[in-house]
């Protein structure tokens, strides 16, 4: 199978936005943190006892240990999970040296943070910010050397957006149900999506890569970031999608690319982007 002809142009037109998922980790197998919510999820019940019924419910489990234990315990044990130094793959080093005006990144590791730093990319982030710890303020905004800004500099040329937080640099983290809950009450009229980021998604095709859509959250979030953009898009889904997301897929004229994700990336890596 090669790539579609369409994602090519789009990619010819610098029309293209990457939106990775937490599976994009699978190529970096150095970067010892989890991969899945499935693993995260593990490792917070490692060490905290919560209810059988949601042991494997990360936004569940998440909102027993804010709740019995305390906001910062669920941090602290979001921080060790999230704690080894970051490993990029070929695709976080390919992206970040494409110029790509925004990246989307929607999982908690530092791995394209570091693949753009290594690169030299002149470049900033925006993390969604947990209403818990930050009541009123939707996102955070930081430099490539981790300091807090007030909003984006003039010469970055790539942003990256970090929808549901990030390990570092300030351990900003949407995991909890509460944490979802705040946001998903304002994501429809769009308030907690940055003005910056609405802007750049204009006219643009999303290109989903380690992403799965079988959990009201990831296509909620999906849905409400890809807004307003374009008529077009492309996700990697190498397993045969659940009903919902193949319902999720054609409502928003997502067309399967159904590759393994290392092949996917072999064959993307061969191209390249116009500056």
């Amino acid at each position: 199978m090669t790539l579609p002809a369409q994602l090519e142009a789009s990619l010819s037109a610098g029309t293209l936005v990457p939106y990775l998922g937490p599976s994009v980790l699978s190529l970096a197998p150095d970067y010892a943190v989890p991969g899945t919510p499935e693993a995260l999820v593990a490792l917070l019940t490692a060490k905290v006892t919560v209810p059988h019924k949601i042991r494997n419910k990360l936004t569940q489990a998440a909102q027993f240990i804010e709740n019995f234990k305390h906001r910062k315990t669920l941090v602290d044990q979001m921080n060790a999970a999230f704690a080894a130094a970051p490993s990029t793959s070929p695709l976080h080093t390919w992206l970040a040296g494409q110029g790509f005006p925004l990246i989307v990144d929607a999982w908690y590791d530092e791995a394209m943070a570091a693949a753009l730093q290594a690169e030299g990319v002149k470049w900033g982030e925006v993390q969604g910010l947990s209403q818990s710890e930050h009541f009123g303020t939707w996102t955070g905004w930081y430099d490539r050397d981790g300091n807090p800004v007030p909003d984006r500099a003039p010469d970055w040329s790539t942003l990256l957006y970090k929808p549901i937080g990030c390990a570092s640099p300030a351990a900003n983290y949407l995991v909890s149900d509460t944490d979802y809950v705040e946001v998903l009450t304002e994501i429809d009229i769009q308030t907690p999506i940055p003005q910056e980021i609405q802007s750049l998604r204009t006219g643009k095709n999303f290109l989903f890569i380690g992403c799965r859509f079988n959990d009201q959250l990831t296509r909620t979030f999906a849905r409400q970031i890809m807004k307003r953009s374009s008529d077009r898009h492309w996700a990697v889904l190498p397993e045969e999608p659940t009903r919902m997301e193949a319902k999720f897929m054609a409502e928003q004229n997502i067309t399967r690319i159904a590759m393994p994700l290392d092949a996917f990336v072999a064959q993307l890596t061969a191209l390249s982007q116009p500056a």
